[in-house]
């Protein structure tokens, strides 16, 4: 009876439908950072394998996993048919779990291991989301509500982490407390998203209609827009390069600016960034022509890596503090790299009237990021030992970002030459799977 009520409810009233849908998607995607996230709470400090930091091969492990499973999610995510979501998302939940687990139980260094087991399922979890909210009027909205888990989802992990480290749980058990107690979270998210109804007759309207894709559709997707969405996965690559190693290695960046104690300051720091960019990329829903909302997506882009460049300037040169460092160029990255995480493939698919879906785009894109990043923290450890994270890092925004920065003006300038021709054809449907 309250199932009937709550889906008559999200049928009729287009708030409760934003508030019902945007809590689904957060919850059920925290619960993913609650799995994936906790152990980068840790410093694992002075224990090494060989030659290789024990913190880094972590990392690398578990961004190995992610990476595989991005690439799965090419084929898998864009064939996935609605009535296969809830039980993906359990098993995939169950798995990550499972896994730290088994990290709490193995011993050092064999529990490496583990953690790239529980890479391999989350690196899924975003596509099975995002299918509920793509295709919609208020996509935009649903997405920077989902998005938010990419800026205070993380510190969340790592303060609740921390604070267990700091009452008496060990580096090795923490990450499966943490996810222990989120598990109530998953299940009530993933329930939430089973509520939502599919996209009405005026979302097709105004987005176009998303279903599965087989081979032969996604080929000649390529076949027809290959370059610009290799300007996509470039600029996406280094997004996700620099995204990343301010994710895993905070803790230590923060330690290297003087705020190691305090536990809190990594969900704190995060709060300011979140509801600016959240109320920024929030409004692009406003914008109906799915064209225009594309370019401004584009020139959304090319503001925020400029906000970053200047602020890693400003600090290098010792005109502002660390923590303004941290968290004004943290907007700038996170502004594109929020766009790329669904705003921007779905206002592309829309612009160009094309019957597909953002989850073949995203897991391209992502793929080949996370593979990067598993390159950049090879490099740090061999080729940059003795360099500290802060340096590191500081330095990744500069040269990454000024490439990010080119590779964002070329995507600009080729969207304007193939898009007159776009707007005078009508919508691509290309067959459909059944």
């Amino acid at each position: 009876m309250m199932s009937k009520t709550i889906r008559l409810w999200l049928t009729k009233h287009p708030v409760f439908i934003v508030w019902w849908a945007g809590t689904a998607a957060f919850l059920a995607y925290l619960s993913m950072y609650m799995y994936r996230k906790p152990f980068t709470a840790a410093t694992f400090e002075g224990e090494t394998v060989g030659e290789m930091d024990y913190k880094i091969l972590l990392v690398i492990a578990q961004v190995i996993g992610y990476a595989i499973s991005k690439f799965v999610g090419i084929r898998l995510i864009s064939e996935l048919k609605e009535s296969q979501r809830l039980k993906y998302f359990i098993l995939l939940i169950l798995i990550a779990f499972l896994a730290l687990v088994g990290f709490m139980l193995t011993e050092s260094p064999y529990n490496i291991f583990w953690l790239f087991v529980n890479g391999l399922p989350l690196g899924l979890i975003w596509g099975i989301v995002f299918q509920y909210l793509e295709g919609r009027k208020i996509t935009e909205i649903l997405t920077v509500i989902l998005s938010a888990n990419f800026i205070i989802s993380s510190g969340i992990a790592k303060t609740i982490g921390q604070w267990m480290i700091q009452n008496g749980i060990s580096d090795t058990t923490m990450p499966a407390m943490v996810g222990l107690l989120f598990l109530p979270v998953s299940l009530i998210g993933i329930y939430m998203l089973s509520m939502i109804p599919p996209p009405s007759d005026e979302d097709i309207k105004l987005r176009t209609k998303r279903l599965p894709m087989d081979s032969f559709q996604r080929k000649q997707f390529l076949k027809k827009y290959g370059v610009v969405v290799t300007f996509f996965v470039i600029t996406y690559i280094i997004l996700t390069v620099i995204r990343d190693v301010r994710d895993n290695f905070g803790v230590e960046i923060w330690q290297n600016l003087g705020y190691g104690e305090n536990a809190g300051m990594y969900t704190m720091a995060e709060l300011p960034v979140t509801l600016i960019v959240l109320f920024t990329l929030g409004l692009l829903f406003l914008f109906k022509n799915n064209k225009t909302a594309y370019m401004v997506n584009l020139l959304l882009n090319v503001a925020g890596i400029l906000i970053l460049l200047v602020m890693t300037l400003l600090f290098s040169a010792g005109r502002i503090d660390g923590a303004t460092w941290m968290i004004v160029s943290g907007m700038g990255l996170f502004i594109p790299y929020i766009l790329f995480n669904g705003i921007l493939f779905d206002r592309f698919i829309g612009a160009f009237r094309i019957t597909a879906n953002v989850g073949f785009l995203m897991y391209i894109a992502d793929a080949f990021g996370y593979l990067a990043s598993v390159g950049i923290m090879l490099y740090k450890n061999f080729g940059n030992k003795n360099i500290s994270w802060l340096d590191f890092y500081m330095v990744l925004c500069l040269i990454a970002g000024s490439i990010c920065l080119v590779f964002m003006l070329l995507t600009l300038v080729y969207t304007k030459q193939i898009s007159k021709p776009a707007e005078a054809t009508s919508e691509i449907v290309l067959p459909q799977i059944t």
